[in-house]
C-alpha cells in the first residue's frame, strides 16, 4: 500500500434531504491512499451508500450536497460540469453496485457493456476487455462475450461488474455490498480478486459493507458509520482488537459464531431518522455508558492512535457488562412428532434442464432447516417447489400429511397462509407504487379477506422487523436496502404463518438486524411452532439458527444431518471445502464465555469490551 498523496480526499462532507433540510450525511472527512481498501460499516440507514454515491459526484432524488468537498487525485468534484462528470465517472472513478442483475443493461450484450468506457481503437478495447476476464476468472472467447446478463449465474454476473469497474484502470472503485447474495465460494474468488487487482493497478478502494468477517477479511482500514456520521476510523487491526466507540463494540457482539461458542448480541433499539436526531449524540439513547454530557453536543473527534480516531465522549471507558442469552439452536420435536413439511423423490428443473434430483427431505415442526451450497446448486428451486412458485416438479410434497398442489394457484387459501415466503431480492419483490403499509396488508386481505384491525397488523409485523413505526407510510425507493428487506420479511411475518421458507434474507441485513432477527425467529419457533426453511451463504448463521443442515452440491443433497455434528465433523469433501472458505470473525480478547458463566473479559488493549451470557 501506498503511502504517496491520497486518491481520495473527503473534507467537511454534508449531504442534505430536500426540502426537509435534514443532514443525511454530517461533518464526514476521510481519505484514501493509492493501493489502500478503505471497508465502511454499519447499520442499514447509516448513510453509507449515499457517500458512496457521492464520491462519484452523484446524490439520490430528494438530496443534494449542501457543504465540504470530494476530491479524487487533484480534481474536486464539486467543481466539475455535467460532461466533466460523465468524463470522470468509469474512467476516473467506478462502481461496483450491490445487485449487478439490476445494474447490467438486459438489452445489451457483455461485450458491449465492458467495451463501453474504453477509449482507442476497438482492437485495443476488446484485447483489453478478454484480458479483465481472465483477470476475473470468467471465458474471454467470442461465445461468452456474446452472451446477454440473463445468460449469467449470480456469481458470473458479480464478475462481470468488477470487471467492468477494472476495465479503464480508474484511480478509485467504490463497492457497495459487491458479495451480497453469493455463496462462500464465489466470495472467496471475488475478495480475493479485488485484493490482487487494487495492488496490480495501485488503485484505492472504498468497500461498502454489513459483513463484519468480510471486512476484516479485506480492508486495510475500517470507517464506522453511525447516523450520517463516521464515529470510529482506523487501521483494521486497532479497530478490531481494540475498539474506541461503543457502538463499533456492539457491532462486534452482533456478528454470528461459526463455532456458535458465543452469543450474537443486538444493539437494542432503531438508529434515529434524520429528523429527528438528538441534539448530542446520535448514538446516546442506545449507549450504555450516556449521561446528561452526552445529550448536548456532538461529540467531536479525538485521536486514540496513528490514523484512529473516533468520535465520543466515552472513549476511555468499558462497557458495562451485557447480558445475552446464548440459546443454541435446539429442535422443538419429540419422539412422536410427524414432520410438518415432507419431501420425497422430488426432481425438478426447467425445460428440459434438470436442477434437482432425488430429494428427500422432511422438516418438522418448530425446526429450521437450512439449505447450503454454492450459486447453482438448486437451493432456490427447492424452496419455490415447496411454496408452488415452481410447479415443474415431481414427487412427493405433503403438508401435515396433506399432499399439496404443485402451483399456489391451486392450493387453498389456508395452505398459502401457512406457507410464507421471503425473497433474497426485495429491490424487485416490492412493488414501488405501494407504500409499506400497503405491502404488508396485501398478503393478509389476500388470504382472509377484510380486516379491521390492520393498524395493528401492520405495527406488530414492523416490531417484529425492527422497523419504525413511520416506515408505514414511506415507498420503497425511500427506503435502504437492508430496510427494503425487513419490509420483506415484515410482510411475511404478518399472515402468522406455521412454516417460513427464508431465502437469503440477511444477505442485505447489517449484523446488528441480522443478529435482532435470529432472535426474533428463534422466539416465533419456540411461541408458535414456526417451521423454517432458511436458505443461506453465511455459515456462522446457520450454526446459530439451524437445527438441521442439507448441503445440495449440484442439485443433489450430499450431507444431511444435525448442525453440531456436521459442522463438527464434515464427511464430504463439498461441506469442507464450503467451511474452509467461510470467513471466520474473531471477536477481540477473550469474549467468548460458555452459557451460564457470567464474566467481565476485557479486550487485548485493557480498554475493556465486556459481554455477560445468562
Amino acid at each position: 500500500m501506498s503511502t504517496s498523496t491520497p486518491t481520495l480526499t473527503v473534507e467537511d462532507l454534508k449531504i442534505i434531504g430536500v426540502p426537509s433540510m435534514a443532514a443525511i450525511i454530517d461533518e464526514l472527512s476521510v481519505e484514501v491512499r493509492p493501493g489502500e481498501i478503505l471497508g465502511v460499516v454499519g447499520e442499514s440507514g447509516s448513510g453509507k451508500t449515499t457517500l458512496g454515491l457521492a464520491l462519484l459526484n452523484y446524490c439520490k432524488e430528494g438530496t443534494r450536497v449542501n457543504g465540504g468537498s470530494v476530491s479524487v487525485g487533484e480534481k474536486d468534484l464539486a467543481g466539475l460540469n455535467w460532461r466533466q462528470v460523465r468524463e470522470l465517472r468509469g474512467r476516473t472513478v467506478a462502481y461496483i453496485p450491490q445487485s449487478p442483475a439490476s445494474a447490467l443493461n438486459p438489452a445489451l450484450r457483455i461485450r458491449t457493456q465492458l467495451t463501453e468506457c474504453l477509449a482507442g481503437s476497438s482492437a485495443a478495447g476488446l484485447a483489453r476487455v478478454r484480458e479483465v476476464l481472465r483477470e476475473v476468472a470468467l471465458p474471454d472467447d467470442d461465445a461468452f462475450l456474446a452472451r446477454y446478463p440473463h445468460q449469467l449465474s449470480g456469481g458470473q454476473q458479480q464478475r462481470i461488474a468488477i470487471a467492468m469497474a477494472f476495465t479503464a484502470r480508474p484511480a478509485l472503485i467504490v463497492m457497495d455490498e459487491p458479495t451480497t447474495g453469493l455463496d462462500v465460494s464465489t466470495q472467496e474468488h471475488v475478495l480475493e480478486t479485488v485484493r490482487s487487482m487494487c495492488r496490480t493497478y495501485d488503485c484505492a478502494a472504498v468497500y461498502i459493507s454489513h459483513d463484519m468477517a468480510v471486512v476484516a477479511e479485506l480492508a486495510d482500514r475500517i470507517a464506522v458509520m453511525y447516523s450520517g456520521r463516521i464515529v470510529e476510523i482506523g487501521s483494521t487491526a486497532d479497530v478490531l482488537a481494540s475498539p474506541a466507540h461503543p457502538y463499533t463494540a456492539r457491532l462486534l457482539l452482533a456478528v454470528p459464531d461459526l463455532e456458535a461458542k458465543r452469543p450474537m448480541v443486538g444493539i437494542p433499539g432503531n438508529a434515529p431518522s434524520p429528523l429527528a436526531r438528538p441534539a448530542g449524540c446520535a448514538f446516546a439513547p442506545r449507549c450504555p455508558l450516556a449521561d446528561d454530557g452526552c445529550t448536548v453536543a456532538p461529540p467531536g473527534v479525538t485521536d486514540v492512535g496513528e490514523r484512529h480516531s473516533v468520535r465520543c465522549f466515552k472513549a476511555d471507558e468499558a462497557l458495562p457488562p451485557i447480558h445475552a442469552q446464548h440459546s443454541r439452536a435446539r429442535s422443538g420435536r419429540d419422539g412422536a412428532a410427524r414432520p410438518v413439511v415432507q419431501i420425497s423423490g422430488l426432481k425438478a428443473g426447467y425445460g428440459d434442464n434438470t436442477v434437482l434430483a432425488n430429494i428427500d427431505l422432511s422438516v418438522y415442526a418448530g425446526d429450521c432447516l437450512a439449505l447450503l451450497g454454492e450459486s447453482g446448486s438448486g437451493k432456490t428451486t427447492l424452496s419455490r417447489c415447496i411454496a408452488g412458485l415452481h410447479h415443474n416438479f415431481t414427487g412427493g410434497l405433503l403438508l401435515d400429511g396433506v399432499p399439496l398442489a404443485a402451483s399456489s394457484f391451486k392450493r387453498t387459501k389456508e395452505e398459502r397462509r401457512r406457507i410464507q415466503y421471503i425473497f433474497q431480492n426485495p429491490y424487485e419483490s416490492l412493488n414501488p407504487r405501494r407504500t409499506v403499509e400497503e405491502l404488508i396488508l396485501q398478503p393478509v386481505t389476500a388470504v382472509r379477506g377484510r380486516v379491521r384491525n390492520s393498524r395493528e397488523i401492520v405495527a406488530t409485523a414492523l416490531e417484529r422487523a425492527s422497523l419504525r413505526p413511520d416506515h408505514a407510510q414511506r415507498y420503497p425507493d425511500q427506503l435502504s436496502g437492508g430496510e427494503r428487506q425487513r419490509v420483506a420479511i415484515a410482510r411475511a411475518l404478518a399472515t402468522e404463518p406455521d412454516v417460513l421458507v427464508c431465502d437469503e434474507i440477511t444477505s442485505a441485513l447489517d449484523v446488528s438486524v441480522q443478529s435482532s432477527l435470529v432472535d426474533l425467529l428463534r422466539r416465533l419457533q419456540a411461541d408458535m411452532g414456526l417451521t423454517l426453511l432458511f436458505i443461506t451463504h453465511n455459515l456462522a448463521l446457520v450454526r446459530n439458527i439451524a437445527q438441521q443442515v442439507a448441503v445440495l452440491e449440484q442439485g443433489r443433497i450430499v450431507e444431511f444431518g444435525d448442525v453440531a455434528q456436521v459442522f463438527a465433523d464434515p464427511q464430504h469433501d463439498y461441506t469442507r471445502a464450503l467451511m474452509r472458505a467461510t470467513p471466520n470473525f474473531q471477536l477481540p480478547g477473550r469474549l467468548s464465555t460458555a452459557p451460564g458463566e457470567p464474566q467481565a473479559e476485557t479486550d487485548a488493549s485493557g480498554r475493556g469490551l465486556r459481554v455477560r451470557a445468562l
